[in-house]
């Protein structure tokens, strides 16, 4: 599915893969990468493509959970947070080819357990990154 117009787009070059570098075009990310050694690198000191997606997505679903909150007239804590697990193996059924999964566990100190969950429910219906990932990824959402 398309957008109907870009709002904001951001622009990063990375060089070498996974045991390279990436850099956003304003400079404001510049980060070594490196392969964890699950996955038949020397775990250096960098970070890598997982760690940067659960970093945006948990961050963007806290965003999606502020808008849905405004617009029903809720307010959020300053303190929610969500711990988020990004996992990579090999495709069930797809001899060579690999695959993430998604689980998040989200934090809204001081709300009522149904309400939050309704919350979450909702902001996955409107965050980016969950219309971006729905039918081709596993995500569990579970308020902790």
């Amino acid at each position: 599915m398309a957008i109907d117009k870009a709002l904001y787009t951001a622009q990063a070059t990375s060089t070498g893969g996974r045991a390279g570098t990436t850099k956003s075009s304003d400079g404001r990310l510049e980060a070594t990468l490196s392969t964890p050694k699950e996955l038949g690198g020397d775990s250096g000191p960098g970070t890598n493509p997982e760690q940067l997606f659960a970093a945006g997505y948990s961050a963007c679903f806290i965003g999606a959970m502020k808008a849905v909150a405004g617009m029903q007239k809720i307010k959020l804590p300053a303190e929610v947070s969500i711990t988020a697990d990004v996992s990579i193996g090999p495709m069930t059924g797809k001899a060579g080819a690999f695959g993430i999964s998604v689980a998040m566990a989200i934090s809204i100190p001081g709300m009522e357990r149904a309400a939050a969950e309704a919350l979450v429910k909702t902001a996955h219906e409107v965050c980016p990154y969950s219309n971006a990932t729905r039918g081709n990824i596993d995500v569990a959402l579970t308020v902790v």
